[in-house]
């Protein structure tokens, strides 16, 4: 695992080089090193003759996904060539988190750049039905808003998750284009929610029976094609492999559990009797081979080079995730809760074959696509997150923040290797760098560690708005 800000990174020659990002799945596909090899070669010719323009941007967002889902990841059985592929094309990040340990929170912290706990509906763990007070507010500055304003083409496909009509929806937050659902989780064939059928054309509500994975994608491969005067924000925002558990070709499972949920069954969506390690594999792997689609559309019109690329998770895995070896799962603050697989990918600017281990968070990808598309954030919203550009394209030191959690129960803040943990067995300390499974609570060891940080998270939550 990784040592921390402090101690390693990209220093002042670059992002760490590592045998490829498939290394620790322990298959490292010949294609992709030859293609990453060439990716290299044109990294460095680009640099010279400092061939580089504003950057279209493709957000890719998993839900649920944990951390070692992915083969290059480590995953035993799961198998991602596509996402896989990606990573050997760019940099892997070994210690990235999402912003919260659920689905709504991260997304405030995405779309917004700042903690989620500075809005109302970020305290939401997440926002399960529609609420006049829980939603990001149209006039809030968002990351679309903002490219936006600055010439950028926008769009949405897939889970938005950030407040319900008529208060809220992504076409009034910045998003030109919308084709998803609002809720944290829909059927993925009859898109029903306990609200009815969630599925949206911009704010108009829609009817497709496809498999959800495979119908968001093909409408942002659609999109990619499209010629595009200027750069564009695309965020795909998969379900999968979010409950309920239904693979393709799943449509008997469908069929009953929307019957449940028409029948008034509240948990027939959480499918608590349901799944099983094949069909969550099966989930995984139609949502790589989705993101496969995309990708050769992406490259098919001319576009990869000068596309910047994010995949993450909106939080740690649950019941079927592998996330060896971390411990923990979605809705805690212990790692497997809130770390996460990230890979960016930007042929113009970043070189291929890369690993860093250097702790990132949500809010700090907003700072940094902002910065590369030479966009400021709005002077009333400054963002909470630290932008990467100087680490990831100036051989700058790694950023030396502080990464801030907590939930209505818990509370968390790593500084390098250090993490500060307050659950219910009461404050912990660990050292990530060695003990990534939090089970040496050195509390006692090295107490001016954790008062520190126990100050420092005091400091950051003095700030946000109080749990009501």
């Amino acid at each position: 695992m990784g040592s921390g800000v402090s101690d390693t990174g990209v220093g002042r020659r670059g992002v760490v080089a590592a045998m490829g990002a498939v290394a620790a799945a322990g298959v490292v596909l010949n294609e992709g090193t030859a293609q990453a090899r060439t990716l290299e070669r044109r990294f460095r010719a680009d640099v010279r003759r400092k061939n580089v323009r504003r950057p279209n941007v493709l957000v890719i967002l998993g839900d649920d996904l944990g951390w070692a889902d992915l083969g290059s990841y480590g995953s035993p059985h799961i198998r991602t060539p596509h996402l896989d592929r990606l990573a050997a094309q760019g940099v892997r990040f070994t210690d990235a988190y999402s912003a919260a340990a659920v689905c709504s929170p991260t997304r405030f912290g995405l779309y917004t750049g700042r903690y989620p706990g500075r809005l109302r509906g970020g305290l939401e763990e997440p926002i399960a039905a529609p609420n006049e007070l829980h939603g990001i507010p149209a006039e809030h500055p968002t990351l679309a808003s903002l490219l936006k304003g600055a010439g950028y083409a926008t769009a949405m496909f897939g889970k938005w998750h950030c407040g319900f009509l008529p208060w809220y929806s992504p076409v009034k937050s910045g998003w030109d284009t919308f084709f998803g659902n609002l809720s944290g989780a829909v059927d993925y064939y009859s898109k029903i929610t306990e609200q009815g059928v969630d599925l949206y054309e911009g704010e108009v509500r829609t009817e497709d029976l496809g498999y959800y994975t495979d119908t968001i994608a093909d409408r942002a491969t659609a999109w990619i094609r499209r010629d595009h005067d200027g750069p564009w924000l695309l965020n795909l925002n998969f379900t999968a492999p979010h409950w309920p558990w239904e693979a393709p070709g799943d449509r008997e499972v469908s069929a009953e559990i929307t019957a449940r949920v028409k029948a008034g069954d509240r948990r027939a969506l959480w499918h608590d009797d349901g799944g099983s390690l094949d069909t969550y594999r099966r989930m995984v792997e139609a949502m790589d081979a989705a993101i496969g689609r995309v990708l050769r559309a992406l490259k098919d019109s001319g576009q990869e080079e000068d596309t910047l690329v994010l995949f993450s998770s909106d939080n740690g895995g649950e019941r079927w995730s592998h996330q060896w070896p971390l411990t923990g799962a979605k809705a805690s603050l212990n790692e497997g809760g809130i770390r996460v697989p990230n890979i960016l990918r930007w042929p113009a600017r970043v070189r291929p074959r890369q690993v860093s281990d250097v702790p990132v968070i949500t809010q700090d990808w907003t700072a940094t696509i902002l910065e590369v598309a030479g966009v400021a954030p709005a002077a009333s919203h400054p963002l909470d997150g630290t932008s990467l550009v100087p680490y990831l394209f100036k051989g700058a030191r790694a950023p030396g923040h502080d990464l801030f959690w907590r939930t209505r129960s818990s509370r968390a803040l790593r500084r390098g290797r250090w993490k500060y943990l307050r659950a219910a067995g009461g404050d912990a300390l660990y050292d990530l760098a060695a003990d990534p499974r939090e089970q040496a609570n050195l509390a006692r060891r090295r107490p001016e560690v954790l008062t520190d940080l126990a100050a420092r998270w005091e400091q950051i939550n003095k700030d946000l708005l109080p749990y009501p």
